[in-house]
């Protein structure tokens, strides 16, 4: 069984809250959730695509959630509940079985507060927090263990920053914005004058701001620069990975995907809802057009259209990228059919045998 909620939730209760249909006995419980291959008894689980349907024939879940094509599938719980989306309902599930915990209002003994800094009550500011001069906190603002807040900071209402978090002074961050441990805020881009002749490289000065928008949640040990002349803007409802870098003067739309390891130059321009994938990265003073998607390890070094999805390295349309896989498998063929070929011409011609002799 997966790890368990504070109680059990009947499937009575799971078909109220999710507005699906209930078939079987509605007091069977579940105390956690877990996928349908390691699901034991007192689990819920789902059932949203027929590549799965073996798994859900074989479960040991006592409740699932499935969607209206699969209702018909053999085997599984005698109790589940059919649901328009399957993935949908498990996030209004998911907080009822699982409640987060209540968090305490106040300051550590241990934490650093620098002259001019204020806050709305309630707030929570953790163990050997930094708090520097002039940071401004909204209502209901966590900040974790070890967080160090640069001087004049702001962070709006029911924002969270986990432990080790740091914010450079110049960064603004909205309301209700989740930062991961160990993301680093407002930090100096990589800008540098290259030295000539034996000169030292010169740093150029970044006197930009960091400015995070509402609703966004900002991954694990993820950088994201100040700007150097101008800001860096991440716009609200954008949702940013674990182990992300965005540069300096970066500017980011709204509600866009940004996954691991992606890596985003300086000066670039990503419009409103954009997906970037994993390891993908996009080279410096680029525009990349609304609703385009960036699939994994994209190499982008040119401006990318509104609704395109590009991949490879250089990123080519997704299409023009399986035409030249499948172009190259060919040429992999017509390059040992040459070889024989060639072999076959520059062998020696076999001599004739002797003619016959008659006596």
């Amino acid at each position: 069984m997966n790890s368990a909620g504070t109680r059990p939730l009947p499937a009575s209760e799971i078909a109220a809250l999710t507005g699906g249909r209930l078939v079987g006995p509605g007091t069977v419980t579940v105390a956690g959730i877990a996928p349908l291959q390691r699901a034991g008894p007192g689990d819920l689980s789902f059932l949203a695509s027929p590549r799965y349907v073996p798994y859900f024939e074989r479960t040991s879940a006592s409740v699932v959630l499935v969607a209206p094509s699969l209702e018909g599938s053999a085997g599984g719980p005698e109790t589940r509940i059919i649901v328009a989306d399957p993935y949908a309902a498990l996030l209004v599930v998911l907080p009822v079985l699982y409640p987060q915990s209540v968090w305490e209002a106040g300051v550590h003994p241990t934490a650093v507060v620098g002259r001019g800094a204020s806050w709305q009550e309630p707030v929570e500011i953790g163990a050997h927090a930094v708090i520097g001069a002039g940071v401004q906190l909204g209502h209901n603002v966590r900040i974790g263990a070890g967080c160090v807040l640069g001087e004049g900071v702001a962070v709006g209402d029911d924002t969270q920053l986990y432990p080790g978090v740091t914010l450079y002074a110049g960064t603004a961050l909205g309301k209700r914005v989740i930062v991961h441990a160990g993301a680093v805020l407002g930090s100096d881009g990589f800008g540098y004058i290259p030295g000539k002749g034996g000169e030292a490289h010169r740093k150029i000065p970044h006197v930009g701001r960091c400015l995070i928008g509402d609703d966004i949640e900002i991954g694990a040990n993820t950088c994201i620069d100040r700007g150097s002349v101008d800001d860096t803007v991440i716009g609200s409802g954008t949702k940013i990975d674990n182990l992300v870098h965005i540069a300096h003067n970066v500017r980011i739309g709204a509600r866009c995907l940004i996954m691991a390891q992606a890596g985003i130059a300086g000066s670039v321009q990503v419009e409103d809802d954009v997906i970037i994938a994993g390891q993908a990265g996009i080279s410096d003073h680029l525009t990349i057009g609304r609703g385009a998607r960036l699939l994994v390890q994209a190499g982008t070094i040119a401006d990318i259209p509104a609704e395109a999805t590009y991949f490879g390295t250089p990123a080519r349309t997704h299409r023009e990228f399986l035409r030249a896989q499948v172009a190259l498998y060919r040429l992999a063929k017509i390059v040992d059919d040459l070889e024989r070929l060639v072999q076959s011409k520059s062998a020696p011609a076999t001599e004739a045998p002797p003619a016959a002799t008659e006596r």
